[in-house]
């Protein structure tokens, strides 16, 4: 369990906390129980190592609050949007016989001794963490899931995990799955091309290029003979125009 100074702080004013931030001092309070509510201030360096921790917000902490010892769960923390520095934490007081809700994380131990992982197999984790109904006095810090002895297609439930006494998940009435060894997943790379195949695509776009050496052909004596007959019905039209001007010969 780890263990931090606190300090009792009478702070009622905007300012005041302001100034505590600016003292490297993060503001917190304590509730639960049936005692008050008790405002405190935390070093924020002591803080931050206790954030960087594994499962802080489900972690059992004890504060030393005027030489007296507490054992409190951290619940929520506040973060300056700029800086990224925790603002403010607030903790839960834990009372002997009182129950509360905790997402658990599962911790998954012997991949190594994993014959499905070992043939090619993946670990597929539905839950990384699991919602539980705990005594405040019984909190586990994790879940540990024994991958040893698995083979592909395996299936890990809630029902093999042993849980605390009277730790018990939110989810009842089903076996729900925490994680399954799935089978390899195979990609096949897409088949190139053979040699034969590429010359004759190569033959065949030369075929294109003659073929459209043969069309450009093909106009231009289209054009050719449109040119030469347009000429003709040039001619025509003149040798119409002529003979409408000459007159009838004499009889």
């Amino acid at each position: 369990m780890n263990s931090i100074e606190a300090t009792a702080r009478n702070t009622n004013t905007k300012g005041q906390v302001r100034a505590l931030r600016q003292n490297n001092e993060v503001p917190g309070i304590i509730y639960g129980g049936t005692e008050e509510n008790q405002t405190i201030s935390l070093s924020t360096k002591e803080v931050k190592s206790l954030i960087d921790q594994e499962n802080f917000l489900s972690n059992i902490i004890s504060l030393k609050i005027d030489g007296k010892s507490m054992n409190v769960l951290p619940r929520d923390v506040s973060f300056d949007p700029i800086s990224d520095n925790p603002i403010h934490v607030d903790f839960l007081r834990i009372v002997k016989g009182a129950k509360i809700i905790l997402e658990i994380p599962v911790k998954f131990i012997n991949n190594e001794t994993c014959p499905g992982l070992k043939r090619g197999g993946v670990l597929n984790i539905v839950r990384r963490k699991v919602e539980l109904k705990c005594p405040t006095e019984n909190i586990p810090t994790e879940l540990v899931v024994n991958l040893e002895g698995l083979e592909i297609g395996s299936s890990i439930k809630i029902s093999s995990i042993n849980l605390p006494e009277n730790v018990k998940p939110t989810i009842q009435g089903r076996d729900f799955v925490i994680a399954t060894v799935a089978a390899p997943t195979i990609f096949k790379e897409p088949e190139k091309p053979a040699e034969g195949e590429s010359a004759e695509g190569t033959e065949g776009a030369e075929d294109t290029e003659g073929t459209e050496g043969t069309e450009a052909t093909d106009t231009e004596k289209s054009e050719e003979k449109a040119a030469e007959g347009d000429k003709a019905g040039d001619k025509s039209k003149e040798d119409q125009k002529k003979e409408e001007k000459t007159p009838p010969e004499k009889k």
